[in-house]
């Protein structure tokens, strides 16, 4: 496994996790009514979730498996290899999701769904984080 790939990607997430958390409003009601915010969010969690696939990816090439035939098998596959937890591997499916829709629907993104992501969810993309790092390859 190419550590440097991983550790650059595992950086990218860091950033933008702290951007999120940086720009996260105090509530909902300021996330509805602030667009910049918005954009700023949604573009971070999309990014967000395409590393964590892209790092799923890159382990599994690592581990000579096949490729995952979606986004979302990815993160089943690693729990198969008992990388990540079959809970955080379900989330991580969900999280994909989220970003397809905020990728290919931007119109349509439900900003109350955003908030219990930035509330709550937002620590399973920590999780992966803290998961890939202690995986020794």
């Amino acid at each position: 496994m190419n550590s440097i790939v991983i550790k650059t990607k595992l950086e990218s997430l860091r950033k933008c996790l702290d951007r999120i958390e940086s720009k996260k409003p105090e509530t909902l009601e300021d996330l509805i009514l602030d667009i910049d915010t918005q954009d700023i969010i949604a573009l971070n969690l999309e990014r967000s979730v395409q590393l964590c696939v892209d790092i799923a990816n890159h382990i599994l090439s690592s581990l000579d498996d096949a490729p995952a035939m979606s986004m979302a098998e990815s993160f089943e596959r690693l729990f198969e290899k008992k990388i990540i937890s079959h809970e955080l591997g379900q989330n991580l499916k969900k999280a994909v999701g989220f970003r397809n829709l905020s990728v290919h629907a931007y119109d349509k993104i439900d900003w109350h769904l955003v908030w219990n992501i930035l509330e709550g969810d937002l620590k399973d993309l920590v999780h992966f984080l803290k998961c890939v790092e202690s995986f020794d390859g």
